[in-house]
């Protein structure tokens, strides 16, 4: 796809990469109005800006797409050059172009698809379209992508590398770059976590180094992810989910059975907790059965 090809078109441009919840709940609704629009002249452009050094692998960036059924075109921008072009700071961050070339709007994260879709039969309308279904597109999302319960939220994203990690209270602290054998407390306040086992604490990441390491993390929200993937590409790591020390049950995430089992195989988020009923302050905690994990951050919904 070229400039030429895209004269006369409209297009929404859309920065994304793959890990992030946020984008993952906004990508129903660019699915949706790709697909109505595409026939009246909307082109969208998703532009993979990674946040994670795993997210600038192309074969990564290709499984993720092919996963999450993202058909429409996508500049690869593992050097940013194009987030710094739109100095943009946003994941995801939509961009609204008319026909003529012009950026006519913006939408920083997740939200306001009404008034996004409604700017897009604005532009599509002014570009000559006459024919334009004004209805807005109805969206069934489940899992990862359904939108979070903000009502009960009370959990912010939290990186667990030591650049950006916050309310991190084992024992002895963080120790940077180095192995260390954290002992995690029995008891943590909301929003906080802490290690059990033979870690290594990074800038970007945590990586266990022995079996049976653990994360606990205590948070108020329906759901909690964790972005993690195996060490080395193409192994796999068990592991094992409890909440309240109790395995979840009913309130497990897509990416893990009743017990709380699962397995880590590829870098991605995993959706290990999805509660139904009220929601309180629960303590997680997530035991790896093998060695040779990496962790990245926590998200909630």
């Amino acid at each position: 796809m070229t400039a030429t090809g895209l004269r006369g078109k409209v297009v929404l441009i859309d920065f994304w990469t793959y890990s992030c919840i946020n984008w993952r709940r906004s990508l129903p609704y660019v699915h949706a109005w790709a697909e109505k629009y595409r026939d009246m002249g909307l082109v969208v452009i998703g532009v993979h800006s990674p946040e994670f050094d795993f997210e600038k692998n192309i074969d990564n960036v290709r499984q993720a797409a092919k996963d999450m059924r993202v058909d429409y075109p996508i500049a690869v921008d593992s050097d940013h050059a194009l987030w710094r072009a739109f100095r943009n700071s946003y994941w995801p961050a939509l961009y609204f172009v008319d026909t003529q070339g012009n950026i006519r709007h913006h939408q920083f994260g997740e939200g306001d698809y009404e008034q996004s879709e409604r700017i897009i039969q604005q532009l599509l309308a002014e570009g000559g379209k006459g024919d334009i279904d004004h209805g807005l597109v109805s969206v069934h999302a489940v899992g990862a992508e359904a939108a979070a319960d903000w009502v009960n939220l009370k959990a912010a994203e939290n990186y667990v590398g030591y650049e950006r990690t916050e309310n991190f209270v084992s024992r002895d602290g963080t120790i940077w770059d180095k192995r260390h054998a954290y002992v995690a407390p029995a008891r943590l306040w909301l929003n906080h976590w802490a290690l059990s086992g033979d870690w290594t604490v990074g800038k970007e990441s945590i990586v266990l180094n022995g079996a049976n390491g653990r994360i606990v993390y205590r948070f108020h929200a329906r759901d909690l992810h964790l972005v993690m993937g195996p060490v080395s590409p193409g192994a796999s790591t068990r592991f094992r989910v409890l909440i309240d020390g109790q395995p979840p049950g009913a309130v497990h995430g897509v990416d893990v059975d009743n017990q709380g089992n699962g397995t880590v195989n590829e870098p991605r988020m995993y959706q290990l907790i999805r509660q139904t009923g009220p929601i309180a302050d629960r303590q997680f905690e997530i035991e790896f059965l093998d060695s040779g994990v990496e962790a990245f951050s926590f998200t909630f919904g």
